[in-house]
């Protein structure tokens, strides 16, 4: 049964982002996995796809530090299959309908190397696959200087349509995302659109874009696309992940749901210290402050939170406040500093 989940909400004030919010995301900001928001799916013999690697639940081979989730495929043996892995699931915690699907990824170089950022249909265990339906937000395949971008589905058969798009330094941070609707699917790269599909009224035989999906992360090694490694592929090899987020467009969220804790910050741009107000402290809330880029610049836990914070080691640039809780992201201003 699917388990309900809590929905926390982040109203962007730059135009980016000025029709969305933000009902789910994973900062990755723990020690390990959070095992209320993904499950491990484990085992080899192929996947399908002739993979070589089988995926484990071990530490090795996959860690959340430094505000990272690091998936690492190893050059070792497990019964027929000569290498180990991690995949990660959302299925039966988090199953959704539409919206904009982000993640921020770096991605390994390797012949024989498969990292992919993707979505499944919920109903997978009832109808099978294509049936499903089936998104790939990311995926990447060997050196090559291209992200994948890609949907899958059955129309009288196993049915697919996709695009490439130039990625020179895969191996650096991108965001990957896809931004969904009842009518289209539209693949960005670093808030680019590079494809586009048309599902309206479930045109060539599309419906199964309509019903809930789940998302997966995952590092394949070896298969019937990328093929498999040599002697110049290097183990250990590392998928990097900074964080997943969900938005939903306003127009879809309750009155309720897009209720905010509200709190004010002054001055702005500010110099050394930033001061806040109507900030309502709770034991288990954290004030973070995150680069353009969602990085981790500050923590603060709200033991330690007077009015006033001090942010003399910023680089001048542009920084978002995010005010916390165990659950998530409830809400997020923008600030300069000088």
């Amino acid at each position: 049964m699917k388990l309900l989940f809590t929905i926390v909400l982040l109203l962007f004030s730059n135009s980016l982002f000025a029709q969305y919010v933000l009902v789910w995301s994973d900062e990755f900001s723990g020690s390990e996995l959070d095992n209320t928001k993904w499950s491990h799916e484990t085992g080899g013999n192929g996947w399908g796809n002739n993979e070589s690697q089988y995926y484990t639940t071990n530490s090795t081979n996959l860690n959340v530090s430094n505000g990272e989730l690091s998936i690492i495929a190893l050059q070792e043996a497990i019964g027929n299959n000569p290498y180990t892995s991690a995949k990660i699931v959302t299925k039966d915690k988090l199953e959704f309908q539409f919206g904009k699907v982000e993640a921020r990824i770096k991605c390994p170089m390797g012949q024989g190397l498969w990292p992919a950022f993707w979505m499944l249909g919920a109903d997978i265990d009832q109808v099978s696959w294509p049936m499903c339906g089936e998104i790939d937000v990311m995926e990447h395949v060997n050196n090559e200087a291209l992200t994948h971008g890609t949907a899958h589905w059955d129309n009288g058969g196993h049915t697919y349509q996709g695009s490439p798009v130039a990625n020179n330094n895969p191996d650096e941070f991108h965001v990957y995302a896809v931004v969904w609707d009842s009518t289209k699917i539209q693949w960005l790269l670093d808030g680019n659109i590079f494809f586009g599909l048309n599902i309206a009224n479930g045109v060539n035989g599309t419906s199964e874009f309509q019903n809930d999906f789940y998302l997966i992360l995952n590092l394949a090694v070896g298969g019937n696309w990328p093929g498999y490694p040599n002697s110049s592929t290097v183990f250990p090899a590392e998928l990097k992940v900074d964080y997943v987020r969900i938005y939903k467009d306003q127009s879809e969220v309750s009155v309720e749901e897009n209720t905010l804790v509200n709190f004010e910050i002054w001055p702005n741009p500010a110099n050394n210290f930033l001061n806040i107000e109507n900030l309502k402290i709770g034991d288990d809330k954290t004030i973070k402050i995150l680069d353009m880029q969602g990085a981790v610049c500050q923590t603060f836990e709200m033991n330690e939170i007077s009015s006033q914070i001090d942010i003399t080691q910023l680089k001048p640039g542009i920084y978002y406040l995010s005010f916390e809780s165990k659950d998530g992201i409830l809400e997020r201003a923008k600030f300069v500093k000088n």
